[in-house]
């Protein structure tokens, strides 16, 4: 793998020093402890009315039934809204029975999260466990939704695949590979890694060859043009209104502004908002969000030959991409906040203290999610003006995180600024790096 700048052992990082309770949330059981009770208080709201399930119980699971039942399969014989990929885990839960989906989609999460929970402490390197139990305050913060979309099982993936890129490079990027071909936004961070790392072309080889197999088998039952269906379907859709772009109309809406409304798209089970300008603004911010991508993306490569190490570049690019996916995207569902987990978690691995900072403004964007989705999302739909306040300051949070990881892509820094980052040597289910690596010294962390 092409990693460069030399990472040194944890235990030499200024924050190696433990007390008392720092040794006691280091013990396994607390966080398998912690890990469960999250997930038990998440699901148990989740359930509470079916608030945050809506689209498992109304919209996944007819699509496995009639995927079962051969009636329709999405994605190969009708236009879809999803990559492919996302059959899989729409599917998965009708093995524990269709009277059971709920459960087995619930199911489903735990065991991705508990992948990805174990792949980041197994080893227990203490700026890993401070990633693990963000991890947990971000999902209990955020709330149902955290485990009630299809957005649950990519950023399990791709924390597992970030994890993974420092001791199994190939394992890696297929993972997030998959991950992309179940919600497209983790591309973003296989694009971070093509900057970031000297192994470039070797990761764009393994997601070409994975991105083939996957494709090759709708191809195979003649899914033809439906198997790209999810880009036109999403290109073309209106502004919903948990987007930034719908602020203003949602303002107007809130005050009665003659024209301005919230409406339902039953075609693709959402709210969206309507108003003079709204046609054209969803117009433009298709292309404002493939140049935003680009430019940001160009910010990285800006970095890397400015000699920024590679463990900066690739959370502070991951998180800026992901970050202007969603505040350029003209559709901003509540469940797009759990898009900023995998690179805040891999900042914090590499970085610690580095990267408390968009930690933080990440919290808050995901308690103020939660605030308005779902227990009182019908209050927005009215809208009431204090909902869409907070609304309006959720949105300028992304506005917020994506200027911090801007401007940390700016700064011109060098390897000494590295001197305390971190790349773990050992996750789970790995011991080790699968073969030397070319130009970096990565060593033992030490718990």
């Amino acid at each position: 793998m092409g990693m460069d700048a030399p990472p040194i052992s944890a235990s030499t990082t200024p924050e190696s020093a433990p007390g008392g309770l720092r040794r006691a949330l280091s013990h396994a059981l607390a966080l398998w402890i912690g890990f469960l009770l999250v997930h038990l208080v998440i699901g148990a709201l989740a359930l509470h009315q079916g608030k945050g399930l809506g689209d498992v119980y109304f919209v996944y699971k007819p699509w496995a039934l009639m995927a079962a039942q051969g009636t329709e399969i999405v994605g190969v014989n009708a236009d879809w809204v999803y990559p492919f990929g996302a059959l899989v885990p729409i599917m998965l839960p009708l093995l524990l029975g269709a009277d059971n989906y709920v459960g087995g989609w619930l199911t489903l999460v735990l065991l991705l999260d508990a992948a990805a929970f174990a792949a980041l402490v197994v080893g227990r390197d203490r700026r890993r466990i401070v990633a693990a139990w963000w991890w947990l305050g971000f999902l209990l913060l955020l709330g149902p939704v955290a485990v009630g979309r299809l957005d649950s099982v990519a950023a399990a993936l791709a924390i597992v695949g970030l994890l993974w890129l420092a001791v199994h490079e190939r394992a890696a990027v297929v993972v997030l590979t998959v991950a992309t071909w179940i919600k497209v936004w983790p591309a973003a961070v296989l694009v971070s890694a093509v900057v970031a790392l000297k192994s470039r072309w070797h990761i764009v080889v393994v997601a070409l060859v994975t991105t083939a197999v996957i494709v090759a088998v709708p191809l195979i039952f003649g899914a033809g043009m439906h198997l790209a269906s999810f880009i036109a379907m999403q290109t073309g859709r209106g502004i919903q209104i948990e987007a930034p772009i719908s602020t203003f109309w949602m303002w107007q809406a809130a005050f009665h502004v003659p024209g301005a409304a919230v409406y339902y798209d039953r075609e693709l089970v959402t709210f969206q908002v309507s108003g003079a300008g709204t046609e054209l603004a969803g117009s433009l911010m298709n292309p404002l969000l493939a140049i935003t991508g680009v430019v940001v993306a160009l910010l990285g490569v800006r970095a890397l030959h400015r000699g920024t190490p590679y463990t900066r570049i690739l959370p502070e690019l991951s998180l800026a991409i992901v970050t202007a996916l969603i505040a350029f995207n003209k559709v901003g569902s509540p469940q797009y906040v759990t898009w900023l987990a995998a690179p805040i978690v891999i900042g914090l691995v590499y970085q610690g203290k580095g990267f408390r900072t968009p930690a933080i403004l990440v919290l808050i964007t995901a308690g103020l999610t939660q605030v308005f989705y779902p227990f009182l999302y019908d209050w927005l739909l009215i809208p009431d003006p204090g909902l869409v306040a907070v609304l309006t300051v959720r949105n300028l949070m992304y506005f917020v995180i994506l200027g911090w990881a801007i401007a940390a892509l700016w700064r011109t820094r060098h390897a000494a600024e590295a001197v305390y980052d971190t790349v773990p040597t050992r996750v789970w289910p790995f011991r080790a790096p699968v073969a030397p690596v070319a130009g970096a010294a990565l060593r033992e962390e030490t718990p």
